[in-house]
């Protein structure tokens, strides 16, 4: 399933997350959604998973998603807390069996 279509009472026109969902389904999808923001193999600062964050929600908390992201294991850290990296494979299809897997 498109994650804009599941997403779409969290999404403006634009694409940006308007509100973190409260529900956990519902926060899966949107952390998956906000992984997909970020390269594969790639190392981050965290000024730049900031910056990116920022760029994909209007409501001003980047810390917030951060947090969610690795404690969802979406994103790995670093043992010092300086780099971040997408921590897992994200599914291309089945999107609602892999969330549903993650409940």
């Amino acid at each position: 399933m498109e994650l804009t279509i599941t997403l779409k009472n969290f999404l403006n026109g634009s694409g940006k997350l308007t509100v973190f969902p409260a529900k956990r389904k519902m926060k899966i999808y949107a952390l998956l959604y906000l992984a997909q923001k970020f390269e594969p193999n790639r190392d981050y600062a965290e000024r730049e998973i900031n910056d990116i964050l920022l760029d994909w929600h209007t409501f001003g908390d980047p810390a917030t998603l951060r947090r969610e992201l690795y404690d969802y294991h979406f994103l790995d850290r670093s043992t010092d807390g300086r780099l971040y990296r997408l921590a897992l494979q994200l599914p291309e299809a089945d999107v609602d069996d892999w969330v549903q897997a993650q409940l």
